[in-house]
C-alpha cells in the first residue's frame, strides 16, 4: 500500500512533531548540500526548531559571505542602497576590474614571451594553441580585407575602362565633326574665290570697252588738230 497524503497541517502531539523536524530536518540538509555540489550554487539554509536551537547549512563561500551577498542584492533589487553598502559595492566593483586587468596584462605579457618561467608544459600548449588560433584569425581577417580591396580596385578599374570607351566615342565624333567643319570651310573659301575672280574678269572686260569706246575720239581729236595746222 502506498502512502497516503500528509495534511499539511501543525502537528498537536510534540513526540511526533520533534520526530518529522529531525526526519524533514535531515532532508532538507541533504537536498541543501545536493544542490550546492550539482549546481555550483552559493546556498545558505537557517533553521531554527520550535525549542529554539540552531540548525544551519552553507556552501563554500560561507554563511557570512552569502548573507552579506544577500544583503546587498537585496538592497539593489529594491534600491535602497545605503553610503556604506554602495561604498563596499564600488569597491568590489573596483576590486574585480583590477583583477581582471591584472590577469589580461599577464595573459599578454606570456602570449609575447615573457613570464613563463613559472609556467607548466599543459600552460604552455595552452599558449601555443592561443597564439596559433590568434594568428590563424588574423590571417583570415587579412585575406577578407585583401579580397574587399581587389574586388574594389577592379570595380574601379572597370569604370575606369568604361569611360576610356565613352571618351573615346565622344573624341571621334569631335573628329567627324572637324573633318566636316573643314569640308565646310574649303567650299567656302572655293565659292569666295570663283566670286573674286568672277568679278575681275567683268572688270576688265568693261575696262577694255570703255578703251575702245574712246580711241575714235582721240583719233577725231587729231585729225582736227592736224587741220588746224595746216
Amino acid at each position: 500500500m502506498g502512502r497516503g497524503k500528509i495534511v499539511i497541517e501543525r502537528i498537536d502531539n510534540p513526540t511526533n512533531r520533534q520526530v518529522t523536524f529531525s526526519k524533514r530536518r535531515g532532508g532538507l540538509m541533504k537536498k541543501a548540500r545536493e544542490l550546492a555540489i550539482l549546481c555550483d550554487a552559493d546556498l545558505a539554509l537557517i533553521v531554527f526548531s520550535s525549542t529554539g536551537r540552531l540548525y544551519d547549512f552553507a556552501s563554500s563561500s560561507g554563511m557570512e559571505a552569502i548573507l552579506e551577498r544577500y544583503q546587498e542584492a537585496k538592497e539593489e533589487h529594491y534600491g535602497v542602497l545605503n553610503p556604506t553598502s554602495e561604498a563596499k559595492l564600488w569597491q568590489r566593483e573596483v576590486t574585480t576590474l583590477r583583477q581582471q586587468v591584472q590577469n589580461l596584462q599577464h595573459n599578454n605579457r606570456q602570449l609575447l614571451g615573457e613570464e613563463l618561467s613559472g609556467t607548466t608544459a599543459r600552460d604552455l600548449l595552452f599558449l601555443v594553441n592561443q597564439v596559433e588560433t590568434s594568428l590563424h584569425s588574423v590571417r583570415k581577417r587579412k585575406e577578407q580585407l585583401m579580397a574587399a580591396e581587389i574586388h574594389e580596385l577592379n570595380q574601379k578599374g572597370f569604370h575606369i575602362q568604361k569611360e576610356n570607351v565613352e571618351l573615346g566615342k565622344k573624341l571621334s565624333i569631335a573628329h567627324e565633326h572637324k573633318i566636316e567643319l573643314q569640308k565646310k570651310l574649303s567650299g567656302a573659301m572655293r565659292s569666295s574665290g570663283q566670286q573674286a575672280s568672277g568679278s575681275s574678269s567683268k572688270a576688265a572686260a568693261g575696262l577694255l570697252l570703255s578703251t575702245r569706246v574712246r580711241e575714235p575720239n582721240i583719233d577725231l581729236e587729231l585729225r582736227q588738230q592736224e587741220h588746224e595746222d595746216e
